[in-house]
């Protein structure tokens, strides 16, 4: 009978902890009785000092991504958005997580006196002490079926009982099962939470994807908006030495007296606005630069926010930008694999489990239930004592006994009890629910009205993004070819200029045009890699392009 008890303890135990895998481990009581931790610790920025190259910060447009995906602070925010959906998943299986639920009570207690006989009466005051105890384990399972398992007992002691067992000891073993046989039947229905924070976390995964698109295309226009700046600086700078070195002719002669002291006026005034062109193109750049620290966090360094940064991406159109681009492939691109459009799609598909979620809640609750129960008494047990109250006294030996009647009685099951039952509710009128239908309903058009209005939508920004980058391409070309006329007509002038069959007013008009035409040349370069981004952006191929993989 000991081993039948030992045995019954350890499979209540086994049964109760089968599927909590953590709870033996200290990792178990770590996670579940350690300080909460709210300090939270932000890392600096990471890989700066591995594209350091004689003391300067040199970044392709390739390694500046990388920086930007690694330390921008706005990229780490929308990262850290997946998460909490992410964590919806696990709170919609906690449904199904087992529970295990042990209990002790004691209660000691004295009666009152009925009349003043027993007032006076020590010894017909009962004193009584009851203690029941359980353990038991709970689970449901996916297909909506909850099940327990269920070990209690008690233990009461009473003076001047009346009762056969002083103290009584109760064992008793319950198995139960219920199965919902309309509402939350099956495995679909009850996993329908489940799949929604699925699609949920899909949906988010989506937005992250749109998030990053535009944040990278941020990080991309200031990268070129600085290579402009750069450039126009540039370009600038070389005006300035060509209508310097055009000063310098000119004082030379007025020194020798060619020309008259008025005439060095206007290289001069040309020579001034020049140095001006030049600092607001220097500030320009700085300004440029300053965006760009901001978008790779250089500035949360203190070691790095001073050393200067140099871009190697040139400004030259790429071979692949001079391709003709076809408007309907570049549309059909995008509507198979734009993160909206596949946003919207998923959105439809958890609308179809809202209006399957809604089905059910209309559906009535009829549940199916039935337990098996073994029951166990003990106890010091005294077959003499009456148990009408006044009539009897103690006439024999009290028969020792304990837990172990109890627990053998109850492992023997002598003496069961069975139990089956149906349970309906069914609702007279469902407001909530014929509601939460018709929302549902209505969220589903929305959504796939939406849809069609977010391919609408790309269809046209694609039209439009095409359009841009064909025009600044044929601009590039022709700003090209002014380029080439200017710089022929400079030295066209230069030549008039010394032979003496032309003004310097006219010189100083093509040094000014050339640069107009080498400004133009570059604002056309940067528009064609910046259009072409543009496209990329619209399609949804940006990342791809950039080399990024969302995971």
């Amino acid at each position: 009978m000991r081993f039948r008890t030992i045995l019954t303890g350890i499979l209540l135990t086994a049964g109760a902890f089968a599927q909590m895998t953590s709870f033996p481990k200290p990792s178990y009581f770590r996670e579940t009785f350690q300080k909460a931790q709210t300090k939270v610790e932000l890392k600096d920025p990471v890989r700066l000092k591995d594209f350091m190259i004689s003391g300067k910060l040199e970044l392709s447009l390739k390694d500046y991504l990388q920086l930007v995906m690694a330390n921008n602070t706005a990229i780490q925010i929308q990262l850290l958005s997946v998460e909490i959906p992410k964590t919806a998943i696990q709170t919609a299986m906690g449904a199904w997580d087992p529970k295990a639920i042990a209990s002790f009570q004691t209660t000691a207690a004295t009666t009152l006196p009925t009349n003043a006989t027993a007032a006076q009466n020590a010894a017909a005051t009962t004193k009584s002490l009851t203690q029941p105890y359980s353990l038991q384990y709970i689970q449901t399972l996916p297909t909506g079926t909850s099940y327990t398992a269920m070990f209690s007992g008690s233990k009461t002691e009473a003076t001047n009982s009346y009762n056969n067992y002083n103290p009584a000891l109760t064992a008793n073993i319950r198995f139960a099962v219920t199965q919902p046989l309309l509402q939350n039947r099956g495995t679909y229905f009850n996993r329908l939470p489940l799949m929604m924070a699925q699609s949920n976390y899909k949906i988010s995964t989506y937005a992250l994807s749109q998030q990053l698109l535009t944040l990278v295309s941020n990080a991309e226009t200031a990268y070129w908006n600085a290579v402009s700046a750069r450039e126009t600086l540039r370009v600038q700078e070389q005006a300035r030495q060509t209508q310097g070195d055009f000063l310098k002719y000119m004082q030379q002669q007025l020194d020798l007296g060619a020309i008259s002291p008025l005439d060095i006026f206007n290289p001069e005034a040309n020579v001034a606005a020049a140095d001006l062109a030049v600092s607001q193109a220097r500030f320009s750049l700085a300004q440029a630069e300053d965006a760009l620290r901001q978008q790779i966090a250089v500035d949360l360094d203190p070691q790095l926010r001073t050393v200067p940064i140099e871009l190697t991406e040139p400004v030259e159109v790429p071979a692949t930008a001079a391709l003709a681009v076809d408007r309907e492939r570049e549309v059909q691109t995008a509507l198979a694999s734009h993160p909206a459009i596949s946003q919207a799609v998923e959105k439809m598909g958890y609308d179809d489990l809202g209006i399957q979620s809604a089905r059910n809640g209309l559906l009535p609750n009829l549940s199916f239930s039935m337990y098996y129960q073994s029951n166990g008494t003990g106890g010091d047990y005294n077959p003499g004592l009456s148990t009408i109250l006044g009539s009897g006294s103690a006439s024999t030996t009290v028969v020792q006994g304990g837990i172990l009647d109890a627990l053998s009685q109850m492992w023997g099951f002598s003496y069961p009890t069975y139990n089956a039952g149906l349970t309906l509710t069914l609702p007279i009128r469902s407001k909530a629910a014929s509601a939460a239908m018709a929302a549902a309903v209505i969220q589903k058009r929305t959504d796939a009205l939406n849809l069609r209005n977010q391919q609408e939508t790309i269809r046209l920004n694609i039209l439009t993004a095409v359009t841009k980058l064909e025009g600044s391409k044929d601009q590039l070309r022709l700003a090209i070819v002014q380029r080439d006329l200017a710089a022929k007509n400079l030295d066209a002038e230069n030549q008039k200029y010394q032979l003496g069959t032309d003004i310097n007013q006219n010189v100083i008009n093509a040094q000014q045009q050339l640069t107009q035409a080498e400004s133009s040349v570059v604002s056309n370069q940067i528009g064609v890699q910046l259009n072409l981004m543009n496209l990329y952006f619209q399609t949804g191929e940006l990342l791809a392009q950039s080399g990024i993989v969302v995971k």
